[in-house]
């Protein structure tokens, strides 16, 4: 008889969480507070299937307390796959810090765990769900929206670079997508990046080259961050719910009917021309592009 949770249901309440054992999963509940992280109140809770799971491990922590943590495996969630090792040991989602007096009843569950798991290795598929469209943020440069179809980068005067401005708007079906790079808004030089799909791994040149990719600022398939700006509680979830999307099309999900957008505000384009004539009199835009853009944005009314 397979082992089963001698007390399925129980709850083990940590600080900024708590975990519910179930019989093929753990259902982890973040705490909504001052002191939580950011990151765990916009997750809102995680069902972890044990599936996804390959380890457990319980560890001294700081000031008088334990961690319980799950080791996910390798490609079964898509938030850590996105974060690529870039969240700070106080946001990882699969820790839960608890007195150090409770160290017996956590190990007594960390066992239980362990006797349960039976996967190992990378996973072909992603087991934990992904946060749920519709997602958006405010970048330095722009605003990105994700509709679960296709995301959209709507670029701000005040932050984007001449070349996002020639570009204009952009939007990008997730059917063209190959993938996200998200540096978190924490390091330097923070930003997200759409990789197309037919983006392959470039060959090992026999010299040094120039790098092929532009810098995220002049990049239109990039947003950037800044001070304030592309948070990692906003910015990681919206890029994991672009990498799940992306692998459920790969995998062959029907394409849905696509939405026709709907009309822009006047005063908004009326805006957007009014920036375009100030790059336009610097001489950051020609005549050409000027009269072209101009053109786009007036059709769009």
């Amino acid at each position: 008889m397979p082992h089963t949770m001698s007390r399925m249901g129980d709850v083990l309440a940590g600080f900024h969480a708590a975990w519910e054992f179930e019989s093929d999963s753990v259902l982890i509940r973040y705490e909504r507070g001052i002191r939580t992280p950011k990151l765990f109140q916009a997750l809102g809770e995680r069902r972890v299937p044990l599936e996804a799971i390959e380890g457990v491990t319980l560890t001294p922590g700081r000031r008088g307390t334990v961690v319980l943590r799950v080791q996910p495996r390798a490609g079964a969630d898509p938030l850590i796959e996105a974060a690529a090792g870039q969240l700070k040991e106080s946001g990882d989602p699969y820790r839960l810090v608890l007195p150090a007096e409770r160290e017996t009843l956590a190990e007594y569950y960390a066992d239980e765990l362990r006797a349960l798991l039976t996967e190992t290795g990378k996973t072909e598929r992603y087991l934990v769900a992904a946060p749920e469209a519709p997602l958006h943020f405010k970048a330095y440069d722009g605003k990105a929206s994700f509709d679960g179809e296709a995301v959209s980068f709507r670029w701000f005067w005040t932050g984007a670079s001449s070349a996002k401005w020639k570009a204009g708007d952009q939007s990008f079906p997730v059917a063209d997508l190959g993938g996200v790079e998200w540096r978190s808004p924490e390091m330097f030089e923070g930003y997200l990046r759409l990789l197309p799909r037919d983006a392959a791994p470039p060959a090992v040149p026999a010299v040094p080259a120039a790098p092929a990719v532009p810098q995220a600022d002049q990049d239109p398939a990039a947003v950037v961050f800044g001070l304030g700006y592309g948070l990692v509680h906003e910015s990681l979830p919206f890029a994991a719910a672009v990498l799940a999307a992306v692998r459920e099309r790969s995998a062959g999900t029907p394409v849905p009917v696509p939405v026709p957008a709907p009309r822009r505000d006047p005063a908004d384009i009326a805006e957007r021309i009014r920036h375009l004539g100030e790059l336009h009199q610097q001489g950051l835009v020609t005549d050409e592009e000027f009269s072209s853009k101009k053109a786009e944005l007036l059709a769009e009314l």
